[in-house]
């Protein structure tokens, strides 16, 4: 078996994967993700014990138990850009012989819940209210570099999107995704499972215009107005489609949920920030764990 260059897969001093400094024991097989590398702690703050901990740049990872399983919380920060970062290095650390740099033969799947924020599209949700992403619009681009197979409904989804939706020419064309119906069965009481946009940016490419004015000022209608299977598009965040087409080409299993902080079209804010974060992340656990 061909051993991976050193170019290929960069590790630390200490034989660890560079950017999240962790190494094959200091993960567990279910893992938190979550954007701010100050949530990790407050996430953290719910586990029975921790027995790993440790942080380079943006990257912070926490390893314990809650009411007897083992979970850990790794920050990702903003952008599918560190998603892919943070996706294979943490299926290196499982799949990855790093000492030989060479692949496992028997591989370890995870399950990964990203726990979010994010702004709704349609004037009915609430802020402080949860969406579920059962399926993402990926506008990022980050999948295209990847030789991935999408399932029929991904398929029948972006074509349902070309047919129904006059997407601008000068746009890149989306991709489409679909979460771990498992993991979305465990949380579904939380929320309303949606289609999650995933922008490749805050401002422009989420419809916000500040000095310069936007080319397509009508493309977030074009978004909302986009229906699958009797599943509407919900919100926008910056993370998903990564996530979930990344995780299942790897063989892990994902979903995403969100607390919504913003209507874009209510223009309503939750300002309770902080209690509805941590309410939403022991509701998450709790149903992880049992």
């Amino acid at each position: 078996m061909d051993d991976i260059k050193a170019s290929e897969l960069t590790l630390d001093t200490k034989g660890k994967v560079y950017h999240l400094a962790v190494g094959p024991k200091d993960i567990a097989k279910t893992i938190i993700f979550v954007g701010d590398q100050n949530r990790v702690d407050l996430v953290a703050s719910f586990f029975d014990d921790i027995r790993f901990s440790t942080q380079h740049r943006e990257f912070k990872t926490v390893t314990g138990t809650y009411k007897g399983k083992e979970f850990s919380v790794v920050s990702h920060g903003i952008g599918c850009d560190n998603i892919d970062i943070v996706l294979n290095e943490l299926d290196a650390c499982v799949n990855i012989d790093l000492e030989k740099r060479e692949l496992k033969r028997e591989k370890t799947s995870l399950d990964i819940v990203r726990i979010g924020t994010c702004g709704a599209l349609q004037v009915d949700i609430e802020p402080g209210s949860h969406i579920i992403s059962k399926y993402a619009i990926g506008l990022d681009g980050v999948a295209n570099f990847y030789d991935i197979n999408f399932t029929d409904e991904e398929t029948e989804m972006a074509n349902a999107f070309k047919n129904n939706v006059d997407w601008p020419n000068d746009l890149a064309l989306p991709y489409f995704t679909k979460s771990c119906e498992r993991l979305n069965a465990k949380l579904s009481d939380l929320g309303e499972q949606g289609i999650t946009t995933t922008a490749n940016g805050f401002y422009g490419p989420q419809g916000r215009a500040l000095r310069i004015p936007l080319k397509h000022p009508d493309f977030k209608d074009r978004l909302r107005r986009f229906e699958f299977n009797g599943t509407r598009s919900t919100n926008f965040e910056m993370e998903t489609s990564a996530l979930l087409s990344l995780s299942r080409a790897m063989g892990h299993s994902a979903t995403t949920i969100c607390l919504v902080l913003a209507n874009r079209y209510s223009n309503k804010f939750e300002s309770d920030y902080d209690t509805k974060m941590g309410q939403l992340i022991i509701s998450v656990l709790d149903r992880l764990a049992s």
